[in-house]
């Protein structure tokens, strides 16, 4: 997958996207993140990219024409265009997954006050939020969508099977964990982990990923299970015990 990258920032993804298993990937050939720097498009001798808003308020807004100009470096019109912001769609595991099929996607982060309307509404631009709260500028943001997206890829994490069993993918809030030392300052693993029983430990971790989700985020249960699944004799039960319990 290529991403390109606009910002006025470029320099804060580089520890990011050139790290750990996105750095990795690179390296692969399988995910190529590139960062634009808007300002290089600015006529104004200043590299100015900001300016008053019409109609008053504080703060500034980026201008058109210096991000035009960046769209068009990168060929925009051909791709996905998404600009983070917190008007935009809540970034969910949907849109993650929708997202991972691209080949190409094109981030517009925003800065200051936004960007100028027109921007969004020439480019086709998709709005796209990671929270109900407001940021410095988007580039925070948009590093949460490519890792997000970007471990969805095929071929991305060194285990396939990783991404799927983790918290969210698989509907459940994801069971605990633990390593060595069997003891440490008086906590012990909790002995089924250490049984060597592979059906009763599917079974603790089926058990705890399903308390946890009722306690934590009940919203995640309907949509679980209103899939179908095929459950195993000891899950059923499982289901049936956490459910009364909870009555």
């Amino acid at each position: 997958m290529n991403i390109d990258v606009l910002t006025l920032f470029p320099e804060m993804f580089g520890p990011v996207v050139g790290g750990s298993i996105l750095g990795r990937a690179a390296d692969k050939g399988i995910l190529n993140v590139r960062t634009t720097d808007i300002r290089d498009f600015s006529n104004d001798k200043h590299n100015k990219a900001d300016d008053y808003p019409f109609g008053g308020g504080g703060g500034m807004v980026m201008m058109a024409d210096p991000i035009f100009g960046a769209m068009e470096s990168v060929s925009a019109g051909d791709k996905k265009v998404i600009y983070m912001s917190p008007r935009g769609r809540i970034l969910d595991q949907a849109k993650i997954e929708e997202l991972s099929q691209l080949d190409e996607m094109v981030i517009l982060c925003g800065h200051y006050e936004g960007v100028d309307q027109r921007v969004l509404d020439y480019w086709n631009a998709e709005e796209i939020s990671i929270g109900d709260y407001v940021l410095t500028g988007g580039e925070l943001p948009a590093m949460v969508l490519i890792d997000a997206v970007a471990r969805m890829i095929p071929d991305v994490l060194g285990n396939e099977n990783s991404a799927l069993d983790e918290s969210i993918y698989s509907g459940l809030l994801e069971h605990p964990q633990y390593t060595k030392p069997r003891e440490y300052r008086g906590l012990e693993v909790p002995e089924v982990l250490v049984s060597g029983n592979h059906k009763l430990i599917d079974e603790w971790k089926f058990r705890r990923s399903l308390e946890l989700t009722m306690e934590r985020r009940p919203d995640l249960l309907e949509a679980y299970f209103s899939r179908e699944r095929k459950y195993t004799k000891g899950e059923k039960k499982i289901i049936e015990e956490i459910t009364k319990r909870k009555l």
